[in-house]
């Protein structure tokens, strides 16, 4: 089983307003975006929000963030109780471009290339690479609530890995009010 972190607790000084809450132009908000977009490829699979409740969404299990930055926040999520999941896609709230499709293929190539979910999957698009977005194997959650790193991307390779080369808008986060007016007009 896979289940959803969505991480919903940046501070939004970009945006100039919490990115979560946003209206999504498919309806909803771009956090419950995210979700939809996740139970119609897991249905049943298990959904916690780290950071503020999603307005459309208030009864998630829901987990505070410390606002201390993304790595932080996944430590906290780790050593917290969580249901059990083989795997956990790990998603940031800003990036709205998913669509069931992109997900569902996004996920063979993670079954494919970690078959035993032993790792934390992640895409290079360009020269960068994505953890959020990524899927984390549910049995390295120990390792990482243990952990005092501090970045995203040292947290991410400090564990076992893999890196898979990928293309599509999906990956790209939405970070400014001109960003959001191009993935609106873009619809």
């Amino acid at each position: 089983m896979t289940g959803l972190l969505l991480l919903s607790g940046g501070q939004s000084r970009r945006m100039g307003e919490p990115k979560h809450s946003l209206a999504h132009p498919e309806g909803g908000t771009w956090g419950g975006h995210l979700v939809r977009v996740f139970e119609a490829v897991c249905p049943g699979g298990p959904v916690v929000v780290l950071g503020e409740p999603l307005p459309d969404r208030p009864a998630l299990p829901r987990l505070d963030d410390p606002r201390e930055g993304p790595a932080v926040a996944l430590r906290t999520w780790c050593a917290a109780p969580a249901p059990g999941a083989a795997r956990w896609w790990i998603v940031a709230c800003d990036q709205v471009r998913w669509t069931p499709d992109r997900l569902a293929a996004w996920f063979r190539r993670v079954e494919a290339a970690d078959p035993g979910a032993l790792h934390w999957v992640m895409a290079e698009q360009g020269d960068r690479l994505q953890p959020l977005g990524g899927v984390l194997a549910g049995g390295l959650r120990p390792v990482l609530a243990g952990s005092g790193e501090r970045a995203l991307t040292r947290l991410a390779l400090a564990v076992p890995h893999l890196v898979l080369p990928a293309e599509g808008s999906e990956w790209l986060d939405l970070d400014t009010p001109e960003d959001r007016r191009a993935f609106e007009a873009g619809r």
